[in-house]
């Protein structure tokens, strides 16, 4: 299917011209909420009370890695809808869960008014976003752990089913003629990763899994061509970052290897290469929603007690890029919303 284009949102504006350039924004939280995949029946521990004023500032904790261009557009869209609701954002991230857990307890100690806290490590991060609860700061949760959100007492969770996604990405490869696949796992610990690849050997049956290591791409690389060598008749390859997928398209043409390639996530280097052929398609989560949603989302809470989805995630995905639509969607990648 086609990605869906919507314009980023616009520069700083008076109050009420915010407020109407945001209905839009609110209208599809919305509207993602009511299509969002199963919630929970788990309870979710006790909000400690919020008084209803003025949201003046919200800490963004994800897991991602230094320079990644994923969460780089997931800071774009946060500090966007800070310049639109006038709100302070502050972003930092760590890819070691317990460096992480740290993060979010300094900004509890900080006493800011909204935490947005992706989890793909969600054990190592519960006593730190319970304290927040307990706290009195709302939290809301994107990207990954989407089970444990609302056990952990988050008001909201913002992202793409990874299980479900994954699901899709497996039978499109299937669909496409494809026999055996190799999913490319690049970050150890990673729910949301195994979960994608757990779903794209269902959807797309025969698969084997490679791990390797994001932070080393050259290596990461030498794994991928040596499983293509190896075993000859692999002939769909899954990344599930677009780093990584890059790291692929050198490996599958230094193997000499006729598989084709597709893989999560977008940047400049994903783009080139589904417009060079080199790769089939990208699965987009539209991670700049999972930075301006919550904090619309902590907004609409703390001034008007107002929730979103119910106890269900707000999807942000899956959506396709292909030849079909790359055009289209390259130039918000360029600019940092895509």
């Amino acid at each position: 299917m086609k990605s869906p284009v919507a314009a980023p949102p616009g520069a700083k504006h008076s109050a009420s011209k915010r407020w109407r350039r945001l209905s839009p924004w609110i209208a599809a939280a919305a509207v993602l909420a009511a299509c969002s995949g199963p919630g929970t029946d788990q309870t979710a521990p006790a909000q400690a009370p919020v008084a209803v004023g003025k949201l003046n500032s919200v800490a963004v904790v994800t897991h991602g890695s230094p320079g990644d261009a994923f969460w780089n557009v997931v800071k774009n869209g946060a500090e966007a809808a800070g310049d639109q609701l006038g709100v302070r954002v502050e972003y930092n991230s760590s890819g070691d869960p317990s460096q992480q857990a740290k993060l979010i307890d300094n900004a509890v100690a900080q006493g800011v008014d909204g935490l947005v806290v992706s989890m793909a490590n969600p054990d190592a991060l519960r006593t730190s976003i319970e304290k927040a609860v307990s706290s009195g700061i709302p939290v809301v949760t994107i990207n990954s752990g989407e089970d444990k959100s609302v056990a952990y007492g988050a008001i909201g969770h913002v992202g793409q089913s990874e299980r479900q996604a994954g699901e899709a990405a497996g039978k499109r490869l299937h669909d496409a003629g494809k026999q055996k696949m190799l999913c490319v796992i690049h970050e150890a610990g990673n729910i949301g990763a195994n979960e994608r690849c757990a779903g794209a050997t269902q959807g797309f049956g025969t698969a084997v899994t490679l791990q390797v290591d994001i932070n080393n791409p050259t290596d990461a690389q030498a794994r991928i061509r040596g499983a293509l060598e190896a075993d000859s008749s692999i002939d769909a390859v899954l990344t599930l970052n677009s780093q990584i997928a890059a790291r692929a398209v050198d490996a599958v043409r230094e193997s000499k290897s006729k598989a084709a390639i597709a893989t999560f996530d977008l940047n400049d280097d994903v783009v080139g290469a589904i417009r060079a052929g080199s790769l089939l398609f990208a699965v987009d989560q539209q991670q700049y929603e999972q930075g301006y949603l919550p904090v619309v989302m902590l907004k609409l809470y703390r001034s008007n007690l107002n929730g979103v989805g119910g106890g269900h995630p707000v999807q942000t995905g899956p959506a396709f890029v292909d030849k079909s639509n790359v055009d289209v969607v390259a130039g918000l990648v360029a600019q940092g919303t895509r």
